[in-house]
């Protein structure tokens, strides 16, 4: 098979199936004597299991797999996979976790729970600044102390930084959280969050069938190399 052949298949240019022979990506192809590669069916199998893997585990993740796999390192990709799926689980269950606390939303005093910019940032595992860039977003809304200009953060703060935390998981842009937020916070109830959630749920399951695909291609490749 010529670098053509193999790219017709998936609508590709030679120049990508040659970059992902150069990355790992594809075993190395044999050459004619006048320096062409030549590919065979075992590269067509590689290819065909790269692009199943990224529809469900991401570019990186796959060229990572295929990588290990090419060099022999099997069990180092069969972990790589594993997580990805630990991954996907830790997703579904953000995802519950959000449903979770949107079904119990209810009014919160505001002196009730303070906290700070610190402890907050700890508390859901990211920085501080990222917290700044939220609250100049208008995502989360901290008081200031009078005294020493601290960021205060009441009960309501931390629950709405804990829904944009949790919905920035779920791949959502600021831009598309903002409106959310200030929904929830004016209808106090979970309503205008039911499409994004039934969207996140449809794109997690989404996901995980790409990986049964991605899976089974995987196999036939494996398979094709032992014999």
């Amino acid at each position: 098979m010529r670098p053509v052949d193999l790219a017709r298949e998936h609508g590709l240019s030679t120049q990508a199936v040659r970059n992902y022979e150069s990355a790992g990506i594809l075993p190395a192809a044999e050459r004619t004597a006048h320096g062409y590669r030549t590919y065979t069916p075992l590269h067509a199998h590689a290819l065909r299991a790269f692009l199943a893997l990224a529809a469900g585990h991401g570019h990186r993740t796959a060229a990572s797999i295929m990588q290990a796999v090419n060099r022999g390192a099997v069990e180092d990709a069969l972990r790589l996979i594993d997580d990805s799926h630990a991954q996907l689980l830790e997703d579904r269950r953000t995802l519950q976790a959000v449903e979770a606390a949107l079904r119990d939303l209810a009014p919160v005093p505001q002196e009730r729970g303070d906290t700070f910019i610190g402890p907050l940032a700890r508390k859901l595992g990211i920085r501080p600044a990222t917290l700044r860039k939220w609250e100049n977003a208008g995502l989360v809304r901290p008081r200031r102390d009078p005294q020493t200009g601290y960021r205060v953060y009441s009960a309501a703060d931390v629950r709405d930084a804990r829904l944009v935390h949790q919905l920035r998981r779920g791949g959502y842009l600021l831009e598309q959280i903002a409106p959310l937020i200030d929904q929830v916070r004016s209808a106090g109830g979970v309503a205008p969050l039911e499409s994004a959630l039934r969207d996140w749920r449809e794109r997690l399951s989404a996901r995980g069938r790409a990986m049964l695909r991605g899976a089974a291609a995987l196999d036939a490749y494996l398979s094709a190399r032992d014999r």
